[in-house]
């Protein structure tokens, strides 16, 4: 293709690569939201089955996430492109394991077939398909522009596509698969059968969306594998990737970050249910997050170009762990002034999850220009496979802290002890570690504005030398 022909970064690159972010998270949040359910509450499977499952999950994943990265960079490009060309062979597949996974009809077959279809679908799906298409959507924002802000764009875009399925899903799913019985009492529709048809919706239209992404996203930056690639070995690659310290930091940030809101998110429902007896409110606060981060969305171009992203993330995350541990200091008792500030204070970190993706896009370039190799998927992977390692840790945080408060689940009314430490635990322990993804940002993380720039101009330089 002629470089004069190639239409420049615009508008249809930033919703193409939203509507990439959007299909993932039809199968994805669908997944991590009602599957458990479905195991649990249609298939009859224990919680410990289906635990173990998750965790076999993930060191499988150790190694096709890594595998995945590895094909991505020693391929050669496609006429399509270096990592567009995966959306196209990889969106059906994803969408049919997806599909897969929600079988109702095996709810009377023996346990043994259960399990052995419960590990081969999500594996299936979650492992390798899932794996197959999301590596190479989250390596391709360097080959869209090299322009730092563009950049930024497309991680504030990829950051509303998610948003904008966590509406989809969190508000009409649960309308969908959930019905009021004769008795007021909340149950699954039609015993599990809705699931297939829920699924196969979701994965029509994650479809539909990965075809948005495919047709309005352009590869502008022409990355070939390096003919010598196959001569390294893959410890030396990992030696080279894990000694970059721009890749420590951050990954550091995103582990302390993954724990702080995924401990937040699963004690905040003991919060507004027993210590301030309103769930509504946190249905208040969790819409008003997500319509903040959206509005937060219209201004992050604006902010990183003037501040750069290290410092402006460390910035924002130090204002929501000041908010958060001054809430916890205050013991705040009115609910919507504690919903009301707990709102405002996760500013910087919706900030800070708009902002991430193109981080690790810097990190890319800066692993190349420490080591002169071009490692994107590789990298991606990486980091891709240490988020799944602390979203692991961070699932059995919330119920290991529940238990050394001495909470009861089974108690109508918790002691004023237990409702003390529940407030604590809402407030003080994720207040220290947003603080903590700051200081891994500040201390840690060393592409400030000024390196990020000179990076992508020696990069640049490099090419065009090539060309």
């Amino acid at each position: 293709m002629n470089e004069k022909a190639v239409k420049p970064f615009g508008l249809k690159d930033k919703i193409g690569y939203m509507f990439g972010d959007f299909g993932n998270d039809f199968t994805f949040m669908f997944s991590s939201t009602f599957l458990m359910v479905f195991y649990m509450k249609v298939l009859g499977i224990s919680g410990a089955a289906v635990g173990t499952l998750f965790l076999v999950a993930r060191f499988v994943d150790a190694f096709t996430d890594v595998t995945m990265g590895r094909i991505v960079d020693t391929c050669k490009p496609g006429k399509d492109g270096k990592f567009k060309r995966w959306i196209r062979i990889m969106a059906g597949p994803v969408a049919i394991a997806s599909f897969l996974m929600y079988q109702s009809s095996l709810a009377d077959a023996s346990m043994t077939v259960k399990m052995i279809y419960m590990y081969v679908t999500y594996i299936l799906w979650g492992s390798i398909c899932y794996t197959g298409i999301n590596i190479p959507y989250g390596s391709m924002a360097s080959a869209i522009t090299d322009v730092p802000e563009e950049r930024t764009a497309l991680s504030t875009f990829r950051s509303i596509g998610a948003t904008l399925a966590q509406l989809v899903i969190g508000v009409g799913g649960p309308m969908i698969i959930y019905m009021t019985d004769a008795s007021g009492t909340q149950v699954i529709r039609n015993d599990g059968k809705i699931f297939p048809v829920v699924a196969g919706i979701f994965s029509v239209c994650a479809i539909i969306c990965y075809i948005i992404c495919y047709k309005c996203t352009i590869e502008r930056i022409k990355i070939q594998p390096d003919p010598n690639a196959e001569k390294i070995s893959l410890a030396k690659t990992f030696g080279a990737i894990f000694s970059n310290r721009a890749l420590l930091g951050i990954i550091g940030a995103a582990i302390f970050l993954l724990l702080s809101s995924l401990m937040l998110s699963s004690v905040n429902t003991y919060l507004y249910a027993d210590y301030f007896s309103n769930i509504k409110a946190l249905s208040v606060y969790n819409m008003i997050t997500m319509v903040c981060s959206l509005l937060m969305a219209t201004i992050t171009g604006a902010v990183v170009k003037k501040y750069g992203k290290k410092e402006s993330a460390a910035a924002a995350t130090i204002f929501t762990g000041t908010v958060f541990l001054a809430l916890g200091f205050l013991n705040v008792k009115h609910v919507w002034v504690f919903a009301i500030a707990a709102a405002v204070g996760y500013l910087g970190v919706n900030y800070f999850n708009l902002i991430i993706w193109a981080n690790i896009i810097d990190v890319i370039d800066d692993v190349e220009v420490k080591s002169g190799k071009r490692e994107d998927g590789t990298v991606y992977a990486v980091y891709s496979f240490a988020r799944k390692v602390g979203q692991a840790l961070a699932g059995g945080l919330g119920g290991y802290a529940l238990g050394i408060i001495g909470y009861e689940s089974a108690a109508k009314t918790q002691t004023a002890e237990v409702l003390s430490g529940l407030y604590k635990l809402a407030t003080i322990v994720p207040g220290i570690l947003f603080i903590c993804v700051a200081l891994m940002l500040i201390f840690v993380y060393p592409l400030t504005k000024k390196k990020v720039e000179a990076n992508v101009e020696f990069l640049r330089a490099k090419r065009n030398k090539k060309n």
